[in-house]
């Protein structure tokens, strides 16, 4: 009988434990079987107090209307949109697996949709309350950067570095360039700073398209090994380096009616950058952000579109660090000579109200808010709403401004991350909700009375399928003794605060980025959980130089890159020592691109803290990488000698006494491969060992189901040289 009672003891405990993950769960299981309950591409549908998204399938656009007290049904199936599609197009066949997740609403009834059928791509008018094709521009399978006319009857698109306009069945081509050193109406202009994600623009009443035209003949070519050939071949992309030349880039309006061409009169040296790229609402002006390469000086200006001539100069932004335009302006609806501009020129990237001459009308900003995203307006354009910062960074919030009195409200209070959509006449808001104690949790607010309606709060997709490790968010002092930082501790696995672990930092500390979030598991990949799982302490912390903290946050960085960084990660490492159950001989550190950087330098300068070390697509020595980014953060090589001197890990290989693995992708256009090769020969040079490993079919980062090998091979490493 006590035989039968331990056995059943024994396989009752088998049923009910809970496993760690697998190295397949830790790389794709958030987006997969952990993947937290939320709606799929929400939208408001224009003009009413319908909201729409996509099922939890991707087969069905569904609808909640506040009618039908926010109850759901079915807006519109994939068959529906495929047979209405057969209909209008009965020479095509239309095998849609999901319905199209880039839709959106062009006004209350219209729907816009990018369609593939089997004899080519389609961008589509839709009309959901009939169920039909309103107007469809049909476009080759192979199109790059296609563009809808705001009317709906032409489409512009690129065929490799020249620019096609398809209307009325017909295609036309704009340019016609064979040198493939021009490259017309690319989003990859300025290598995709600056904010820029489109190279063309249609006019309002869709007559002209305004393009870069981007002259990158003069730069010189990086080859790029292809191992798949019977003999490996040599693929040259463009790549300008650091103090070196650069594309030169223009814009061009192109007439539709006369097929004439305009360029900008953008005057200056060829090597300015052109961003903030706006038509003004009667397309009769465009205004453009220049940029000087020293990136410290901008102006913006506005433009004739018919004539190409500058009109005048609005406003100019000087700094002693760097400028960094981003944003195209927003105008004010039904107002043509206002707009609103965002920059970070008083300390925090916030809303200014402009009129067209220039003259700034009032500043919108509210206390130290970091704008992060702009929403949109209410119906009569009283009010702007947009996300923005809060709590030190960690929290994301929705904030109302009255453009007229530049009064601002917090929206959402509840400390976390907020994202929120507003309807088009600003009474509803549908806020997705989500801290480091909740997954998900969705509610439609009316602004009107204040009251929420929940849709659902989302359950936590790990119960009962593993045990997530406990995650704590801490606050620390950077090295200057008066900033606060954030950070993040996953503890092991079981933890025993008697026990000693060994330690991953895991860092990026790079602009534009930040790690540590007051959202559902802390910001954090869930390899990291893995990692923890395994046995480690894993710990983040976003160091000045980083994201949504404002400009003299970010800026200190200005010159000297990692020098700053450093200090601020080495007073993390200081935190960790002082706990009693971190083992201080066994702390390794990761990261990828700036984090592969960091983690190099970390494991040169502190050799002494960091013995074990993961550097994936390392930045190795700041004159190999690219003039947009890295002359804004370090200036040129010539001007800034011992900058780039004082932060060139090959110069600094014979420091090294740890294990490292560097990893790099043989197609990297980012942060090509030079770099970590000029780092292994200085470590061969320097009698240094250093293990290396390449993915010779990837670029800046490892994908797809390969993603899995990496994560594999960075596990092991620790293991291997970490716990023992």
């Amino acid at each position: 009988m006590r035989k039968l009672l331990w056995l059943f003891l024994l396989t009752g405990a088998a049923a009910t434990a809970q496993k760690n993950l697998t190295i397949q769960e830790a790389t794709f299981g958030q987006y997969q079987n952990f993947a937290v309950k939320s709606l799929a591409a929400p939208q408001w549908r224009p003009d009413t107090h319908v909201l729409t998204y996509l099922d939890a399938t991707y087969q069905n656009l569904m609808a909640r209307s506040e009618d039908g007290q926010w109850a759901e049904s079915v807006l519109l199936t994939k068959e529906e949109l495929a047979s209405a599609l057969k209909s209008k197009f009965s020479g095509d066949t239309f095998a849609l697996r999901m319905f199209p997740a880039g839709y959106s609403w062009k006004d209350k009834n219209t729907l816009l949709l990018e369609v593939a059928g089997a004899n080519g791509t389609y961008l589509v008018e839709f009309d959901a309350a009939t169920k039909t094709v309103k107007s469809a521009v049909k476009i080759s399978a192979d199109a790059a950067n296609q563009v809808l006319s705001a009317n709906g009857n032409a489409a512009a698109w690129l065929k490799e570095n020249n620019i096609v306009i398809s209307k009325d069945g017909k295609d036309t081509n704009v340019t016609t360039d064979t040198d493939k050193g021009i490259v017309n109406g690319s989003d990859y202009t300025h290598r995709q700073e600056f904010g820029i994600d489109k190279g063309m623009w249609w006019s309002p009443n869709s007559d002209k398209l305004l393009y870069y035209r981007k002259d990158e003949t003069m730069v010189a070519d990086f080859p790029l090994i292809q191992w798949g050939e019977r003999i490996a071949a040599a693929k040259d992309i463009k790549y300008p380096m650091a103090g070196m030349k650069s594309e030169e880039v223009t814009l061009l309006v192109y007439d539709v009616a006369t097929g004439n061409k305009t360029t900008l009169k953008t005057d200056g040296p060829k090597e300015q950058f052109l961003t903030c790229v706006t038509w003004s609402p009667d397309g009769k002006q465009i205004y453009v952000g220049v940029l000087n390469r020293e990136q410290n000086h901008l102006k913006l200006n506005k433009y004739d579109a018919a004539t190409g001539s500058l009109i005048k100069t609005l406003f100019e932004e000087k700094a002693a660090t760097y400028v960094e335009p981003l944003h195209v302006l927003t105008f004010i609806p039904g107002n043509n000579s206002q707009f609103l501009y965002r920059t970070e020129k008083e300390g925090y990237e916030q809303l200014y109200l402009y009129n067209t001459d220039g003259k700034e009308l009032k500043k919108l900003g509210f206390k130290d808010v970091v704008v992060t995203e702009l929403l949109g307006f209410d119906t009569a354009a009283k009010n702007v709403f947009y996300m923005g910062t809060a709590n030190n960074g960690l929290d994301r919030q929705l904030y109302k401004t009255d453009l007229k009195s530049g009064k601002t409200v917090q929206v959402t209070t509840t400390s976390g991350t907020h994202n929120a959509v507003v309807s088009t006449d600003g009474a509803l808001v549908l806020d997705s909700f989500s801290n480091t104690s909740t997954p998900n949790d969705v509610n439609i607010i009316n602004l009107k009375n204040n009251k929420a309606t929940n849709l659902f709060k989302a359950e936590n997709p790990y119960t009962g399928k593993t045990d997530l490790p406990k995650m704590e968010l801490v606050t620390l002092t950077s090295a200057d003794g008066k900033t606060p930082l954030n950070g993040r501790i996953i503890y092991p696995a079981n933890f025993d605060a008697a026990k000693k672990y060994p330690v991953i930092v895991y860092v990026y500390g790079g602009p534009h980025a930040q790690l540590v979030t007051n959202k559902w598991l802390g910001g954090a990949n869930l390899f990291d959980y893995y990692l923890a799982q395994q046995g480690y302490v894993v710990y983040t912390m976003d160091n000045r130089g980083s994201d949504a903290r404002g400009r003299d946050f970010e800026h200190v960085i200005h010159r000297n890159l990692g020098v700053n960084e450093m200090a601020d990660q080495m007073k993390g490492v200081e935190f960790l020592k002082a706990k009693p159950f971190v083992d201080a001989n066994k702390i390794g550190v990761s990261g990828w691109s700036f984090g592969g950087f960091m983690a190099t330098s970390l494991m040169l300068d502190q050799a002494d803290t960091f013995k074990v070390g993961v550097a994936g697509g390392p930045v190795c020595d700041w004159k190999y990488y690219e003039v947009m980014y890295g002359e804004r953060y370090m200036d040129t090589p010539q001007e800034n000698p011992e900058g780039y001197d004082k932060n060139n890990v090959i110069k600094k290989a014979a420091k090294l006494q740890g294990r490292l693995l560097v990893i790099h992708g043989a197609q990297d256009n980012v942060v090509v491969q030079q770099h970590s090769m000029e780092f292994i020969n200085s470590c061969i040079t320097a009698g240094k060992q250093v293990d290396y490993f390449l993915y010779p079919t990837h670029e800046h980062n490892v994908r797809g189901k390969d993603r899995i090998h990496l994560n594999q091979k960075i596990a092991e490493y620790f293991d291997t040289y970490l716990k023992k």
